[in-house]
């Protein structure tokens, strides 16, 4: 009841009442037209792929029957040409290799004798070590030079007393 109060007083303040979402004949018309169109779309890209995707296969087999009896006539030339190019690019990425492995290892060195840059790997905790270690021998030789004066202050007294 509230309901109808307010829609007839939304009615006679801006007309007739809002409408909330559309009849259900419009929205299957407009979801079958567009699962038609998405069909279409990807159909004729489905086909015209697989259109090139054969060209290319046929393509490829021909030039293989063509590429076979030349390959075959100069085998005996390029396989060890092959081989040999294998083998000079291995020797090149190799020695590149070691010697980006030597720049490496050149600078870490000049970096370690110098001090220069980040501290070296595992360096804080030694020098944690070391300075407690320098504090602890600190506070025992504080502590024996406190009983030593301790032990010569009793001594005193007990000489002092038996004069």
């Amino acid at each position: 009841m509230a309901d109808q109060g307010r829609a007839a007083g939304y009615a006679a303040s801006y007309g007739s009442p809002p409408t909330y979402g559309t009849s259900y004949e419009s929205n299957t018309s407009s979801s079958s037209s567009r699962q038609t169109v998405k069909f279409l779309t990807a159909a004729t890209i489905g086909i015209s792929l697989l259109l090139l995707s054969g060209l290319t296969l046929t393509g490829t087999v021909i030039g293989l029957v063509i590429a076979t009896p030349l390959l075959v006539i100069f085998s005996p030339i390029l396989v060890p040409a092959a081989f040999v190019l294998f083998l000079v690019a291995l020797g090149f990425l190799f020695s590149g290799g070691c010697g980006v492995a030597a720049i490496a290892a050149l600078s870490w060195i000049y970096n370690y004798v110098s001090g220069s840059g980040n501290q070296h790997a595992g360096s804080d905790p030694l020098e944690y070590a070391k300075g407690y270690l320098a504090d602890k021998a600190r506070d025992v030789k504080e502590r024996a030079k406190d009983y030593g004066n301790y032990a010569q202050g009793r001594i005193h007294e007990a000489t002092q007393g038996a004069y």
